[in-house]
């Protein structure tokens, strides 16, 4: 079973760091585009970062680019979101996310097709 198990997350104050974890097993994902993307209640999935299959290419949101750090181990199957300078417009619930279409970092939800649960941070002012 491919599953995607995210860790890392909790309750932070404004300026403070949290470094999220994404364990994956099932299959190999070294060859996988990964992403994370977060959500609000009532409002729809915000992209937050993606890396390419061998990390070479990353991307990264207007609102986050400068904070938050995406990486990858690929022996491990894991990859990590280091996010610093926390804010409050932060608090999300953070999914991580594979694709087996492509190799390459994308900002499109839709090009992922293994995802997370989910793990919520919240980030108090």
């Amino acid at each position: 079973q491919v599953q995607l198990v995210e860790s890392g997350g909790g309750l932070v104050q404004a300026g403070g760091s949290l470094r999220l974890s994404c364990a994956a097993s099932g299959r190999t994902f070294s060859s996988d585009a990964m992403g994370w993307f977060r959500q609000v209640p009532g409002k729809e999935r915000e992209f937050v970062a993606a890396i390419s299959w061998n990390g070479a290419g990353t991307y990264y949101a207007d609102s986050v680019k400068g904070r938050f750090t995406i990486s990858r181990d690929n022996a491990k199957n894991t990859v990590l979101l280091q996010m610093n300078s926390l804010k409050p417009e932060d608090t999300a619930v953070y999914s991580c996310a594979a694709s087996d279409t492509t190799r390459w970092a994308r900002t499109n939800e839709y090009v992922y097709n293994y995802w997370g649960q989910g793990t919520q941070v919240t980030v108090s002012s």
